[in-house]
């Protein structure tokens, strides 16, 4: 019997799906909802199945957090598209409103590491995974910019971090606040002012 408990607790798919299931469990209903049998009952596994893969709660929430980002990075193919056409403003436009509509269709991931990100306020632990992730994701998207050609230095792209993720947190939470063509001018408007012209 140990053997088999051992062998499930290394089945990578399953420890996958009980990820997404945590993320889907955060977005619904927060961290305070976030325990082993909400994410059982969401996954759709035996009682205590989730206890078998993950050593305690923080360690479910750190788990849930790469697994967020995992789904949040474009992939290869995006990346090689990005590179597509001219290394003006008007693609760094292109790139952000790719940006904001690909993590549109990733809502619940979005929310999760929203919920994520308060939580790791209270969480010293989460905390360091979240900022070392964080940190690292910016890193990766100045050193992809600056190596593309397209306009600007770190700051602007510091900037554009700053601006699309709070457009973001805008869109996915209070969807009224801004018309669909206002959220596209939006993202127009803070290309123009902070990058600059060829």
């Amino acid at each position: 019997m140990e053997w088999c408990q051992t062998m499930v607790r290394q089945n990578p798919a399953r420890r996958g799906a009980l990820l997404d299931a945590a993320i889907d469990v955060l977005a619904r209903e927060g961290a305070r909802g976030l325990t082993f049998r909400a994410v059982d009952g969401q996954a759709g596994v035996p009682g205590g199945t989730t206890s078998n893969y993950f050593a305690n709660r923080d360690d479910l929430l750190t788990q849930a957090g790469a697994r967020i980002y995992e789904h949040l990075t474009p992939d290869a193919a995006t990346m090689a598209r990005s590179l597509d056409g001219s290394r003006d403003r008007k693609r760094v436009a292109e790139l952000m409103h790719e940006l904001v509509a690909r993590i549109g269709t990733h809502r619940t991931g979005y929310l999760a590491l929203l919920e994520l990100r308060l939580e790791a306020t209270r969480r010293p632990g989460l905390r360091v995974v979240l900022t070392q992730q964080i940190k690292a994701d910016i890193d990766a998207n100045i050193t992809y910019h600056m190596e593309s050609g397209l306009p600007g230095d770190a700051t602007t792209v510091l900037l554009l971090y700053l601006a699309m993720n709070w457009l973001i947190v805008e869109q996915l939470t209070l969807p009224d606040v801004f018309t669909e063509a206002q959220l596209h001018d939006l993202v127009e408007r803070a290309v123009e002012h902070l990058v600059p012209p060829n």
